[in-house]
């Protein structure tokens, strides 16, 4: 049998203590905890696989405190334990994510025997996240997420490692980049993939229509609501709701979403009825929300709710050596759809490719070839069957000095970055000060220039 981390929490300590030493007999490591408080304090700085929860103590009752514990940890195995074993109480704490209950006094044969169940479902949930790893590894490879640039791969494992939590994530890069891809390989990875994403564009729905929109209305709410309308926070209870433009929001819909993520319950527009959604909030923006804070645009309070876990997707033109793997996959992709026997681009067509600046990021690329695919009369796509005719060169790096313009600022960059940290003893919070960046963008730095710090 696996061995667990046990937390047991129980108000009488000869009971507590009985069942930690009988339990650490039989090779667990086992914790003690008092109450409600205790217990939480615990989950929040240790790591528990299994907590025995007394139903009746003093201050929160095993009820309460296996909701706070489960929106801490929704992992954590949790069993009831009741001299009051009505099957009212363990069906409501069923409901709240207990895996079981057993009755005091409690016989320690069936709690051996409950124990080791536990212990197999924990291997099972090892197992399972292996699997998932594995289908991120089978949706990377798909072409979901192509990239080979090392900030694009430390975004793609913090994807990864966010994936099974109910953490709300604020994904920020400009138009295109490919923010609700991230959004999908998230949902898709996570516990939650059986259930619906829902997708709302907060900046293409009139602000009138947006909170009967989110969180649905009753009828007669406003002129022409004929009917009860269910929003998408209810049609996505269970899943995810990625919420695009998210800078978009106006007031009254920024206090609204703001009461949800503190209560997780919001009221239909027009309605008195309190709903409860079990509902993870991912959101995306292409603008700079710490502006709009200070500009008074956007709740403080609000963009640290969002702001748990932060991901800011790189524009196309800071990922160069992506292109060729993006063109290559797109040319695959659209000559596949559209019956064509395109083989790939001239050494020109590629080159024009390598040097443009893609305002529209990668969106912008793959509406590119989708075109050079379906206009292209030969087998090669050729610098004719570019679009860029009608284009501006501004949207093209310059050439200078026999070289790209770019290579040299980057040659600049990096020994600016070489230079501040021989000045500050490697030291990377007070180099990145003198430079004027974040530490983060440091990091992608030092990465992207493989320097170290």
């Amino acid at each position: 049998m696996d061995t667990l981390n046990i937390l047991v929490v129980e108000d009488g300590q000869s009971q507590r203590e009985m069942l930690r030493d009988f339990l650490a007999g039989e090779g667990h490591t086992v914790a003690g905890a008092e109450d409600g408080d205790a217990a939480i304090r615990q989950v929040m700085e240790g790591h528990f696989d299994l907590l025995l929860l007394d139903f009746k103590m003093p201050g929160m009752n095993g009820i309460e405190v296996l909701k706070k514990i489960k929106g801490i940890n929704p992992e954590i195995s949790v069993v009831m334990m009741t001299a009051y074993g009505t099957i009212e109480t363990a069906v409501d704490a069923m409901k709240l994510g207990a895996v079981d209950y057993i009755a005091k006094p409690i016989d320690l044969d069936e709690l051996i025997i409950l124990v080791g169940r536990i212990a197999e479902r924990q291997i099972l949930l090892r197992e399972n996240e292996i699997l998932r790893k594995k289908l991120w590894k089978k949706e990377v490879s798909a072409g979901q997420i192509i990239y080979k640039d090392p900030g694009m791969e430390e975004i793609v494992n913090m994807a990864g490692r966010v994936a099974s939590s109910r953490t709300t994530v604020l994904i920020q890069g400009e138009s295109g980049t490919g923010k609700e891809v991230f959004a999908r390989l998230i949902h898709a990875t996570s516990p939650r993939s059986a259930k619906p994403m829902i997708v709302v564009n907060c900046g293409a729905i009139p602000e009138t229509l947006l909170e009967s929109e989110l969180f649905g209305h009753e009828k007669g709410a406003f002129t022409g609501a004929t009917a009860r309308r269910i929003g998408r926070f209810e049609e996505a209870d269970g899943g995810t709701l990625f919420l695009d433009e998210i800078g978009e929001l106006s007031p009254p819909v920024q206090v609204k979403l703001l009461r949800f993520l503190q209560e997780r319950e919001f009221q239909r527009l027009g309605g008195n009825q309190t709903i409860r959604a079990d509902v993870r909030i991912i959101s995306a923006t292409n603008r700079n929300l710490e502006e709009r804070v200070k500009e008074g645009a956007f709740r403080e309070d609000l963009y640290y709710r969002l702001n748990v876990v932060s991901m800011t997707v790189p524009p196309l033109r800071d990922r160069r050596g992506d292109i060729p793997l993006l063109i290559e996959y797109f040319t695959k992709r659209f000559s596949s759809e559209n019956d064509k026997k395109i083989e790939g681009l001239s050494s020109e067509a590629m080159d024009t490719l390598l040097k443009y600046d893609y305002p529209g990021n990668v969106r912008e690329l793959e509406n590119i070839i989708e075109r050079a695919v379906v206009i292209a009369r030969d087998r090669v796509i050729s610098v004719k069957d570019l679009p860029f005719g009608a284009i501006s060169p501004d949207h093209f790096t310059e050439q200078k000095g026999g070289g790209l313009l770019k290579d040299e600022i980057e040659s600049l960059e990096r020994t600016r970055i070489e230079e501040a940290l021989e000045e500050t003893g490697n030291n990377q919070t007070r180099a990145a000060e003198l430079l004027g960046i974040t530490e983060r963008t440091l990091r992608y730095k030092l990465k992207k220039y493989g320097l170290k710090g």
